[in-house]
C-alpha cells in the first residue's frame, strides 16, 4: 500500500491539479488593461498598450486551456506593459496641456 500511495502521489504532483488558478494576476492584468485603454493609450503609447494586448490575450488563452503557470507569467507581463502604457499616456496629456 505505501507504494501504492507514492506513485499516487507522484502522479498528483505531476498533473495540473496541484497548479492554482491565477485569479488574482488574471484580475489585475484586466484591470492594468482597461486602466491604459482608458487613458488612451492605444493613440499616445501604442507599442506598450499592443505588447500588453498581446499578452492579455495570450494569459486569456492559456487560463482557457489550463496552462495555469503560461497563463500567470502572460497575465504579470501584460500588466507590467499596461502600467508602462497608462503612465507614458498620463504624462503626455499633462505635458500637452502645460505647453504654451
Amino acid at each position: 500500500m505505501s507504494k501504492f500511495g507514492f506513485i499516487f502521489i507522484l502522479f498528483l504532483g505531476a498533473c495540473g491539479l496541484t497548479t492554482t488558478r491565477p485569479k488574482i494576476e488574471m484580475s489585475l492584468a484586466q484591470s492594468a488593461f482597461l486602466a491604459a485603454k482608458e487613458a488612451g493609450a492605444d493613440t499616445k503609447s501604442p507599442t506598450n498598450y499592443r505588447k500588453a494586448e498581446e499578452f492579455y490575450l495570450k494569459a486569456k488563452s492559456a487560463y482557457r486551456r489550463k496552462y495555469f503557470n503560461k497563463a500567470k507569467d502572460y497575465a504579470i507581463q501584460s500588466k507590467k506593459f499596461s502600467e508602462r502604457a497608462e503612465y507614458e499616456s498620463v504624462r503626455k496629456t499633462a505635458l500637452e496641456g502645460t505647453t504654451p
